[in-house]
């Protein structure tokens, strides 16, 4: 079966440039056919400190404001109007060194910078067509201590967005987690002393939104996200993934595929995680569970090998 899907994938995959923000939009064209009809787009990343899976979410946004009518980027972890950013990114005044220096630390890096500035210039460009960037600050709520109050803040991670849309009648590109952002419903996470499984947010916007809600998947093979992360045990979907070539490609997960790949895509899989508490002696251990990619996603985007994002320097004069 894996040889009839991995030239399943060779034949279906859109090569991707994951090294460079500004490179023009041409290689990802063929998303547009996958986000034509959504209110709601969720990026998701396995591992949110790799260059290259933001460098392609950072190019999958300009092609969704810039050619499909996006006007909202919820960026997930903090609250962007608590540090100055949304006005920033439509005028305001600030550093925005400084400005992201105040967020969590998964925000810190060049590569956000990079979209911040991007932003700007944008909404500089289209004064009466703005983007707006806002947050869902799970982080600031208090930790949930139980099942329970995990399955509520998926719930009110949907909730925010939902609100959002309504009040804005935006089309919305939410970037965030996987675990947060795949169609989960439910998904189990580990580790954990006893692995957790819930609905997740992206399960709850595919309730509200239907088809209207598209999941793209931002996965990687190895690599560094700063950790060490080995080649992927034969178990993940990431084993298969990998098999496919060396360049990042864009996989629309409902195309036509012969029998073997539809059970293969239909098949529950695990899929890495990588979290801030991430132990590269225990790779396996870190993964979600409980779907399979058809369930979790409408397409994924697929990077052989992950380096860091670039911390984010220091604003000048800064002690």
């Amino acid at each position: 079966m894996v040889e009839e899907v991995t030239q399943w994938i060779r034949e279906n995959a859109h090569h991707l440039t994951a090294d460079d923000p500004t490179a023009p939009l041409t290689d990802l064209r063929p998303l547009a056919d996958v986000v034509r009809e959504a209110e709601v787009v969720a990026l998701g990343a396995a591992g949110r400190g790799s260059r290259e899976l933001s460098v392609v979410a950072h190019r999958m946004v300009r092609l969704l404001v810039e050619e499909e009518g996006f006007r909202t980027l919820v960026l997930e972890g903090d609250d962007p109007s608590r540090i100055g950013l949304d006005a920033y990114v439509n005028g305001g005044p600030g550093d925005p060194r400084a400005l992201l220096s105040a967020a969590r630390s998964f925000w810190q890096t060049e590569e956000i910078l990079d979209l911040i500035a991007w932003l700007r210039d944008h909404n500089r460009r289209h004064p009466h067509d703005p983007v707006h960037l806002t947050g869902l600050d799970g982080g600031a709520r208090q930790a949930p201590a139980s099942l329970d109050q995990l399955a509520a803040l998926e719930r009110c991670l949907a909730e925010d967005t939902i609100r959002w849309q309504e009040r804005t009648g935006h089309k919305i590109v939410y970037w965030g987690g996987l675990a947060h952002t795949s169609n989960g419903d439910p998904r189990t996470l580990s580790p954990s002393p006893t692995p957790t499984t819930h609905r997740n947010a992206g399960s709850h916007l595919r309730a509200r939104f239907g088809a209207r809600f598209v999941s793209l998947g931002l996965t990687f093979h190895h690599g560094n996200v700063p950790f060490p992360v080995p080649a992927p045990p034969p178990e993940f979907a990431e084993a298969v993934l990998g098999t496919a070539g060396t360049d990042a490609y864009l996989l629309d997960l409902r195309a036509a595929a012969p029998a073997a790949v539809r059970a293969w895509l239909a098949t529950p899989t695990r899929t890495r995680l990588i979290g801030p508490a991430y132990d590269p002696a225990a790779d396996a251990d870190h993964h979600m569970s409980g779907g399979s990619l058809a369930d979790w996603f409408d397409a994924v985007v697929h990077v052989p090998e992950a380096t860091p994002a670039r911390p984010l320097k220091r604003p000048v004069g800064a002690e």
